[in-house]
């Protein structure tokens, strides 16, 4: 990609982007974030694209997980805090399950901006330009908020900023050791609902035991007290990317500086449209959303432009077609994939495909449904013998009541106490932990099965 400008993109199609009205405004913060450093860094992207080189061939194992749409208003400490812990908690279950290295990467400090199904809404008669994230305009059903207001990327990069560095500051000082991590997971397994995974947990703890007692721990060893943890959003507002491209000093390549890694979602992956033409001239690692509309022939030319290298870790296929439907769908972009020979992560993504209304009016997700998919998706890839590389969750570490099911039982007429999510409901702290062991028993499973067809 010598030839590529990271102004490219502006020449093709765009979709799913907002219309500025003062662009002298608009003009004026990009010159502005043009001069701020990169929220990440190049050898950041190429130590996470290795570790998606080891997940694409079953040696390591994706988790991804984070929230729908950042918040302004919801930003704190505190927040950055319960869902960065509630996601050391899964990686330590999921770990143990596939005994291979769990790669961290959060929704984070950049996943600001969101697509919509309509350009705008009606409320009570009064038409109004659809809410598309905080890096663009406000959640508030006024005039005045939905207008799309440039200066918002820079409290977004901001923000970004904060979260990354408290984010770098828990990962690397001692908030996430082995033990302290594990002790919490076994709180969410002492209540009556949580039993049926006590077990799993006391054969971890068994295993740290043995560790200590052989003189491995946090104290000698950083990596049980120390993670790799990495960002990742859609690359939606893509004047916000562009101003946070950077030059890799160490090789001359452009780098997307808002994140370690970033995505193009469902909506925009046209092989012609101005976000697939920004990615494929990055060299962060790309994921790409496929869902039931994606065909195999647009998959072929997307792979090509994406990574015409064929590059292991650059791309990872991030599957989200709802449970039933996986089926369906899965297969023949396996089949398109391995045709082209293509090097790719295979990740799950149960949450977009089983969003319904529910009776009481809210939008939700059954977590029936949720796991579902992840075991019709983990039973194609041992049918078609790939790789089922990771997972992909939109989840918070609060309390909320957003997703009905669970061990604690949430029910449709529970969704109103604790309804706080401004765009997609989110696995809450328990059903994030629960899911990541029913997912440790397909990894289990998987593996049992390959070592008794080995013998």
């Amino acid at each position: 990609m010598s030839n590529w400008q990271k102004s490219d993109w502006r020449t093709k199609p765009r979709i799913q982007m907002p219309d500025y009205t003062d662009m002298d405004a608009l003009h004026a913060v990009e010159a502005q974030l043009s001069k701020y450093p990169p929220l990440v860094f190049a050898g950041e992207a190429r130590r996470l694209k290795a570790k998606l080189a080891d997940a694409s061939r079953g040696e390591a194992f994706l988790l991804q997980g984070g929230d729908c749409a950042e918040s302004f208003s919801e930003f704190s400490a505190d927040t950055i805090r319960d869902t960065f812990k509630v996601l050391l908690q899964m990686a330590v279950v999921l770990t143990y399950g596939a005994k291979v290295p769990v790669v961290k990467v959060g929704r984070v400090a950049g996943q600001f901006a969101k697509p919509r199904s309509a350009p705008t809404e009606t409320v009570d008669g009064v038409e109004l330009p659809s809410y598309r994230g905080d890096i663009i305009n406000g959640f508030d059903f006024t005039p005045e908020d939905r207008i799309p207001d440039p200066q918002r990327m820079l409290q977004a990069y901001t923000q970004a900023a904060a979260s990354l560095n408290l984010l770098r500051a828990f990962s690397k000082g001692g908030f996430a050791d082995i033990h302290r991590v594990h002790s919490w997971t076994l709180g969410f397994t002492e209540g009556q609902e949580a039993q049926k995974y006590r077990d799993m947990a006391a054969r971890i703890s068994d295993t740290l035991d043995f560790m200590s007692a052989a003189g491995v721990d946090g104290g000698n060893s950083a990596r049980l007290s120390q993670v790799d943890y990495f960002t990742s959003h859609e690359a939606l507002l893509l004047e916000y990317e562009e101003a946070l491209t950077r030059v890799d000093s160490t090789t001359g390549q452009m780098v997307a500086g808002s994140g370690h890694m970033i995505w193009i979602g469902d909506r925009t992956r046209q092989p012609d449209g101005a976000h697939v033409e920004f990615c494929s001239g990055v060299i962060n690692p790309i994921g790409l959303k496929c869902g039931p509309t994606t065909t195999a022939e647009d998959l072929k030319v997307l792979l090509n432009k994406l990574n015409p290298e064929n590059e292991a870790g650059r791309l990872t296929l991030i599957a989200r077609f709802g449970a039933g439907n996986v089926g369906d769908h899965l297969p023949r972009l396996i089949k398109a994939v391995q045709e082209e020979g293509a090097n790719v992560v295979w990740s799950c993504d149960p949450m977009h495909g089983n969003t319904i209304k529910s009776a009481s009016g809210y939008k939700t997700r059954p977590f029936d449904n949720v796991l579902r998919e992840v075991q019709e998706f983990f039973a194609i890839h041992k049918a078609e013998g790939t790789v089922p590389g990771g997972v992909h969750f939109e989840m918070t570490g609060k309390d909320v009541t957003e997703c009905t099911g669970g061990v604690r039982a949430v029910k449709d007429e529970d969704l109103s106490d604790r309804y706080h999510t401004a765009c997609d409901p989110r696995l809450n702290a328990s059903q994030s932990l629960e899911l990541a062991f029913l997912v440790s028993e397909e990894l289990s499973d998987r593996r049992h099965a390959e070592q008794r067809a080995a013998m």
